[in-house]
């Protein structure tokens, strides 16, 4: 049995980001583990029995596998990315505001922070994000880079678990006819994965306008998307210096939970691409 991990500090982001994490836990039938992270010196007693009381509550919710927590003290992102990796966890879930306290600009930044460190694939999810519906609708945005595909998989699994329709879109990032053809290739390559792996899916194209996190998350809005799926390095040669990386810029400005996979981080599925 797997394991899932949550960046938990009592707060209602985390307690969202605790809430998917308990669903997804249920349809995967995996442990799920809470972390506290103390970035400053805590008395550990009332702290614990603060922390099991909320825990013996959240984990009413549990079917099948069990509800755990641990308390470290350091660096947020450090600890969850590095209890993620020691329980070979199969997902880290973080709140956005659950984890940083900070203002919304700034939330991302240490979201980031937490994706750039971890080893496992990252769950981003927004404090304000309406959860009393199924993930329906999946968006993964297919670009020229050679990694843009490794996300596939982990969408792939979402989209059975949830029984939801994967919109893939490619994404011209130029007018050059070797950047179409990459990502019509690209996208022929995506939709025969997920025929074979029985996904339901639809596929577009379209040229990107602006810049390939703002036409992503254009995208996104105009099919109702209740998730966007990412590679963390996607498009590197496309960041703007003034508003960052395409994550940073995705984590910043998503109205929905984003998933992100980090290059190389493929399911041994992807291997059949």
């Amino acid at each position: 049995m797997g394991r899932i991990v949550v960046g938990y500090d009592f707060s209602a982001g985390s307690a969202k980001a605790v809430g998917l994490a308990v669903d997804i836990a249920n349809r995967w039938r995996c442990d799920l583990r809470l972390v506290y992270v103390s970035e400053r010196y805590e008395d550990e007693v009332p702290l614990r029995e603060e922390i099991e009381r909320r825990v013996s509550e959240l984990a009413m919710g549990m079917k099948e596998g069990r509800m755990e927590y641990v308390v470290r003290q350091g660096s947020p992102a450090e600890e969850l990315a590095a209890q993620a990796e020691a329980d070979r966890a199969e997902l880290l879930v973080v709140g956005t505001h659950g984890m940083s306290g900070l203002k919304t600009n700034l939330l991302g930044r240490n979201s980031y922070r937490t994706i750039e460190r971890s080893a496992v694939p990252v769950l981003i999810v927004r404090e304000d994000f309406d959860f009393n519906k199924d993930l329906e609708r999946i968006v993964v945005p297919i670009d020229s880079s050679e990694e843009t595909r490794q996300k596939v998989g982990e969408a792939a699994m979402f989209g059975r678990t949830f029984g939801s329709v994967l919109h893939v879109v490619g994404l011209y990032s130029s007018g050059a006819k070797e950047t179409h053809r990459t990502v019509d290739t690209y996208v022929q390559n995506v939709e025969r994965y997920l025929e074979r792996m029985g996904v339901r899916f639809e596929s577009r194209r379209r040229e990107v306008e602006r810049n390939v996190a703002a036409d992503t998350l254009a995208y996104a809005s105009e099919v109702g998307a209740d998730m966007v799926v990412i590679m963390t390095e996607q498009e590197r040669h496309l960041s703007n210096l003034l508003l960052g990386t395409y994550a940073q810029q995705i984590i910043n400005q998503a109205t929905m939970p984003v998933l992100t996979v980090r290059p190389k981080q493929v399911m041994t599925e992807n291997s059949n691409y």
